[in-house]
């Protein structure tokens, strides 16, 4: 249906009244404000922490559900650790092996020195029965002078003499082989005790594995998302919640150039929620960028870069976090309103009510 050209000129009557008044709204708003102080547009914001399983496997249990509010530590869920016990099972039983070994090992030391010092007398008897036989074979070769004795007996007794030297040898060569013997076991006992700290330090890794199978919270806050539910497979890293840190609560705005450079970290702040406007949240300047977020396509003028916003971000303290955690809530838009001159005075609307 076509509107008279009289019903068009109304309309656009009220839509021009509208936008002036929402203009003027605006403008008296922006006045209303004292020097030294302005206001940006932002809405409540915090740190998001991903609860993730470290290792692939099974998600066994979750106990919290979105919306749900956590503490430090609190556990959150489980992944499910049959393989990593059985893994377990196997290195206690490669830990008690490896320490057997090391008592087989001290065993088999304390054999090879028993040898060592059989062999050890063994030489010196072979070293006093080739003494002997040298004596014996000096005073033959003496006798044999004067023909006292017959060439047989000092033939015998130069073959017991080399007899007696070759005992000699093959003792020394038994001591030499004991010692080997003795470094031999030792090294045995080294490599056992080597088996034994791999042992334990793979028991470690296992339990280090079945203690990240248990999922805690990082930090108090509230659980946002189940990325994941139980009797899922995850990879590694595999997301199973998602939680809004509530310790680290934040407003960012922006603000043009001109006001943006006047704003020193530290700087005074007051939010303004608009679904408590009656409340009045304090704050301070955290982080300025450095790099515009707003930038026209043109910056060749003065009065153009003065049209680049920069985001400002409104740290909630911790401690007033804490005192009111049951209510905070992320997304809800509001007005921070910021000192660029620490000495302006806070107008009466933003000296009402303030949270403590």
């Amino acid at each position: 249906m076509n509107l008279p050209s009289r019903n068009w000129l109304l309309v656009g009557l009220i839509v021009a009244l509208a936008a002036g008044g929402y203009y003027a709204f605006k403008q008296s708003r922006n006045e209303a404000l004292p020097t030294g102080i302005v206001s940006g547009n932002g809405r409540i914001e915090a740190v998001e922490i991903d609860i993730s399983a470290k290792s692939p496997g099974r998600i066994r249990e979750i106990l919290v559900g979105e919306g749900d509010f956590v503490k430090a530590g609190e556990t959150l869920a489980y992944m499910d650790t049959a393989q990593l016990l059985a893994q377990r099972r196997q290195a206690d039983a490669q830990l008690q092996r490896a320490r057997i070994a090391i008592d087989t090992a001290h065993s088999l030391i304390t054999q090879r020195e028993a040898e060592m010092t059989a062999a050890a007398a063994v030489v010196s008897q072979r070293e006093a029965e080739l003494d002997a036989a040298k004596r014996r074979l000096t005073r033959s070769e003496q006798l044999a002078v004067n023909n006292t004795i017959s060439q047989q007996i000092l033939d015998n007794d130069r073959a017991s003499e080399r007899g007696a030297a070759a005992a000699v040898a093959a003792a020394e060569a038994q001591l030499a082989a004991s010692k080997a013997g003795i470094n031999a076991a030792k090294a045995q006992a080294v490599d056992a005790g080597a088996a034994v700290d791999a042992a334990l330090a793979a028991g470690d890794v296992i339990d280090t594995e079945i203690n990240d199978a248990t999922l805690r919270s990082p930090r108090d806050g509230r659980v946002q998302y189940r990325v994941a539910e139980p009797g899922e497979v995850l990879g590694s890293g595999g997301r199973v919640l998602n939680l809004v840190d509530l310790g680290d609560v934040y407003m960012t705005f922006f603000l043009p150039t001109a006001q943006a450079g006047r704003v020193a970290i530290g700087a005074e702040i007051r939010l303004v929620l608009d679904a408590a406007p009656q409340y009045v949240i304090p704050a301070k300047a955290s982080y300025v960028s450095d790099v515009a977020q707003f930038t026209p396509k043109t910056v060749e003028t003065e009065e153009e870069r003065q049209k680049l916003m920069f985001r400002v971000k409104a740290q909630i303290a911790p401690e007033l976090l804490r005192k009111y955690i049951q209510q905070v809530k992320t997304g809800l838009p509001g007005t921070a309103y910021i000192k660029l001159d620490p000495n302006a005075q806070w107008p009466a609307n933003l000296q009402g009510t303030l949270l403590q």
